[in-house]
């Protein structure tokens, strides 16, 4: 087998040694980068006096050349091929003759693999931007839609305060937001050009990096050549916010099982998203639902295997870095279909307001009830453990808050007055969380405006 390092050996490698070796079974989606790359490579070479015009132009033209095979399918890998920047100089070879083994001066694989997957995952996060932007979107629309529907919110999962449907859909809105800035925040890491590091020490040839940065679309030029072979940290970042991506779909998803399950029954889930039972006719599972939140795991497999495998690396590169491509493959390809099937989810929702509605009892207003004690001149932490008692006396009764008398009040308390009941009104306990952030309608239309700007504010590059 050829290798582009084998003058160095009288033997030949053993084949399942070779086929340990190869990563061409994963790095053959860089075949557009790879040739990118090799295209700016080549102008720059003739920017250092290594080629001519008209050989890098013979180059180039071959260079497209293979690209067409690519796209149209064509393009015959060889036994040899271990890499796909092994492929891309075979095939480049055979079409423009010996000119091509010139276009490898200077470089090495080390900057020339570090140049395409940087390339690469640009493009790869300015397409999973747009499909996040599009499940805010679906959010978005869930709120307004229903902002001031309401319903009972939870902490600990038992019943806490009464918000509205729309206040808990912005809810899983915002961390998307923190999603794509952190996806915005990788991309720009990532733009970094390696290309011209070489093996480790720079290229001994006089070529232009700044130009190269700027005609591949990179906004810097990396300084230490040592550094810019080994760094894989984009790579980490991004199975980060892939990950945090997952945990924040996975949340999304527990909470709509729930919601969607027939002790709650708060939503109802399209046919189209859903799946049934090969023994129960009456089943309706959630199992979209499900998967979003097993894949969750997947994510943060992937981030851990790479932060494992780079934390003892001694030297510039080191074949342990040829770990690094799967699991960004791996996150990307999960996300594309997660995140689309989780907008369709959200877009088709149905919605049960009466089964919201008889969930709103009384003692969601407990925490108002302690409000208008304080508004009467009582210390918070005495109008907590008043209400405390109301609570308690309300369970020894077996009733609800509202099933108390003002005398049962006054027994525990001579604060309460006889505007009390009062209270017990979910439309104004909503209305009285007039800050920004809270429930009342002034308040969620604000944050529907900031939502709207918000899906916005996040440039998507286009590669």
């Amino acid at each position: 087998m050829t290798k582009l390092w084998g003058g160095r050996f009288a033997g030949q490698t053993d084949a399942l040694v070779h086929e340990f070796n190869a990563s061409l079974s994963f790095d053959r989606r860089l075949y557009a980068e790879d040739i990118t790359g090799s295209m700016a490579w080549a102008r720059g070479l003739v920017g250092a006096g290594v080629l001519t015009a008209v050989e890098a132009d013979a180059i180039v033209a071959g260079l497209a050349q293979v690209r067409q095979e690519f796209e149209s399918e064509t393009f015959a890998f060889a036994p040899g091929d271990e890499d796909i920047h092994t492929a891309v100089e075979r095939r480049l070879t055979e079409i423009v003759g010996d000119v091509g083994g010139k276009l490898h001066t200077g470089r090495s694989r080390n900057d020339q693999v570090a140049t395409g997957f940087r390339l690469w995952l640009m493009a790869a996060i300015d397409h999973l931007q747009a499909h996040l932007a599009d499940l805010q979107n679906a959010l978005i629309t869930s709120a307004e839609t229903h902002l001031n529907l309401p319903m009972p919110g939870y902490t600990h999962l038992q019943h806490a305060q009464p918000i509205t449907w729309g206040h808990w859909v912005l809810a899983h809105f915002w961390p998307l937001v923190r999603d794509r800035e952190r996806l915005a925040q990788v991309r720009a890491r990532t733009a970094v050009l390696p290309l011209g590091s070489a093996a480790l020490a720079g290229t001994a040839y006089p070529v232009d990096r700044a130009w190269l940065a700027q005609a591949l679309g990179f906004t810097a030029v990396s300084q230490n050549s040592l550094d810019a072979v080994s760094d894989r940290d984009f790579a980490a970042d991004f199975l980060y916010g892939a990950a945090m991506i997952g945990l924040h779909l996975s949340r999304l998803s527990e909470q709509l099982i729930l919601f969607s399950s027939s002790e709650f029954g708060f939503v109802r889930l399209d046919d189209a998203y859903s799946t049934g039972s090969s023994l129960m006719p009456q089943k309706k599972n959630p199992d979209t639902l499900e998967l979003t939140r097993g894949k969750a795991g997947r994510l943060v497999g992937y981030l851990t295997g790479l932060l494992t495998t780079l934390k003892g690396l001694p030297s510039t590169y080191d074949k342990d870095l040829q770990e690094d491509k799967e699991p960004v493959f791996a996150a990307f390809d999960t996300l594309c279909l997660t995140v689309p099937v989780m907008a369709g989810l959200v877009a088709s929702l149905a919605l049960n307001p009466e089964r919201m509605a008889a969930q709103l009892e009384p003692g969601l207003l407990a925490t108002d009830l302690a409000d208008y004690l304080v508004r009467r001149g009582l210390p918070f932490r005495q109008a907590h453990h008043v209400v405390g008692e109301v609570v308690q006396l309300a369970e020894s009764k077996a009733a609800s808050l509202t099933d108390l008398t003002l005398s049962d009040l006054q027994a525990v308390s001579g604060m309460f007055g006889e505007d009390v009941l009062a209270v017990f009104d979910v439309p104004a306990a909503l209305a009285s969380r007039q800050v920004t952030g809270g429930t009342a309608p002034d308040a969620l239309r604000a944050q529907l405006m900031a939502a709207k700007t918000a899906v916005s504010s996040v440039s998507i590059v286009k590669p």
